[in-house]
């Protein structure tokens, strides 16, 4: 499956199109290889680590992955209703909210990443289920169009950002 077009997604999107590996890696290949990538970085930080800020008001470890949790499923609720064919106009989300309300430093991390893995298994499922002409739909996002290819490919960025957050400012 090729990448996608940059008329799939809106140009704030474009980071995480950008920091994508330009190996030919398809869509289900790099969900997989970015959790790999996930797990690795992630499993076996101390307690400190998962805890620490790099500044005021930053996410901890904790909270930056429960942030990957609640991103990635709204990517994949988007990515649903588009592929279904479902054209209404969605909102967003404050991301500040959701970690805000949620209160991710009372789990651990272990049941964190678990969670992310089964969500994001779940989406390689969901998105290799899906034919071309599903994979090629559009829906909307606050005036966005976005397709569910785009998302896809977003699920992957997204977390490759963060992760590559976590490497230079946390560990």
């Amino acid at each position: 499956m090729s990448r996608p077009a940059k008329s799939e997604y809106a140009e704030f999107y474009s980071p995480y199109m950008e920091i994508l590996p330009e190996d030919g890696s398809g869509l289900i290949e790099l969900l997989e290889t970015s959790l790999d990538d996930c797990r690795s970085l992630l499993a076996g930080l101390s307690r400190e680590q998962e805890e620490y800020r790099y500044a005021a008001g930053k996410w901890s470890i904790r909270e930056l992955l429960q942030h990957l949790i609640d991103s990635e499923r709204v990517f994949a609720y988007r990515a649903l209703r588009f592929s279904r064919g479902d054209r209404k106009d969605l909102p967003g989300f404050d991301e500040n909210l959701y970690v805000e309300n949620y209160r991710a430093g009372g789990r651990s991390l272990d049941t964190l990443l678990e969670e992310f893995e089964l969500m994001r298994r779940s989406n390689i499922m969901m998105f290799g289920s899906m034919d071309a002409a599903a994979l090629e739909r559009q829906g909307s996002v606050d005036g966005n169009q976005l397709s569910v290819r785009a998302l896809g490919y977003i699920c992957c960025g997204h977390l490759l950002h963060h992760l590559k957050v976590i490497q230079e400012r946390y560990l």
